[in-house]
């Protein structure tokens, strides 16, 4: 199998310091060198062929997302960040996975194998609680659901909830599955869009937006953040 060269880029020294060991853990991984600002990182991509980059968000004098927009050409990305408020960001910039520290070796894993089936490599066993329908990546995903595994189209979805370590998933019923409303936006396609630290919506299906709340097509309404509502009204101005 051959190797995915990976970059870490991260101020911290012991987080830098975790995503080495398991990248150790792993061996169709390769780690080139570590980085601990963007600008670093930018030398190292003009000089080797990078695979995968470990990016944190928070780097001093230039953010992890900041050069995500800077650079026009880009490896696979794995952000690797405390700051789950990002992550919308992250996934528009096209990120491969979004990871909030600490995570564990299992959820890294989970990413890593998101990045190997990018990349076209020979995939390993995937452990984690949401799969990806291969037949039809664009329009579905299965989800898990109690001792079920239930296919859901990415239309069917009104919107979503955070509930602890699971999500209620909204369609014309609810299905709760053990997952993040941050790990689940990464799989979900750009008209998903996060209007509140607990609820994201499925865009196709907004109605109406009445101050601090939107009306879906299935008469539900959502609460809507402060710090989202920009992030909502410039979706519907473009």
């Amino acid at each position: 199998m051959e190797k995915i060269r990976c970059l870490i880029a991260d101020d911290e020294p012991i987080a830098r310091q975790i995503i080495e060991n398991y990248i150790k853990d792993i061996p169709y991984l390769e780690l080139v060198t570590t980085c601990k600002n963007a600008f670093e990182v930018m030398e190292v991509l003009q000089k080797e062929q990078i695979d995968l980059l470990f990016l944190d968000i928070n780097m001093p004098k230039f953010s992890g997302i900041s050069l995500l927009k800077s650079l026009s050409k880009k490896p696979e990305v794995i952000i690797t960040t405390a700051y789950p408020e990002y992550a919308i960001e992250g996934f528009e910039l096209a990120v491969t996975d979004y990871l909030l520290k600490p995570f564990s070796l299992e959820r890294f894993l989970q990413a890593i194998v998101k990045v190997q089936q990018k990349l076209k490599t020979t995939p390993v066993s995937n452990t984690q609680p949401i799969i990806v329908n291969k037949e039809n990546e664009a329009n579905s995903l299965f989800v898990k659901s109690d001792k079920k595994i239930i296919k859901l189209n990415f239309d069917e979805i009104y919107y979503v909830e955070a509930y602890g370590n699971y999500i209620k998933i909204y369609t014309d019923t609810m299905i709760l599955t053990p997952q993040t409303l941050t790990e689940f936006l990464t799989k979900l396609p750009n008209n998903f869009l996060r209007v509140h630290k607990s609820f994201a919506i499925n865009f196709n299906h907004l109605k109406l937006i009445d101050g601090n709340q939107v009306r879906l097509g299935n008469d539900k309404i959502v609460p809507v953040g402060k710090s989202y509502r920009k992030e909502l009204i410039k979706q519907i101005e473009e």
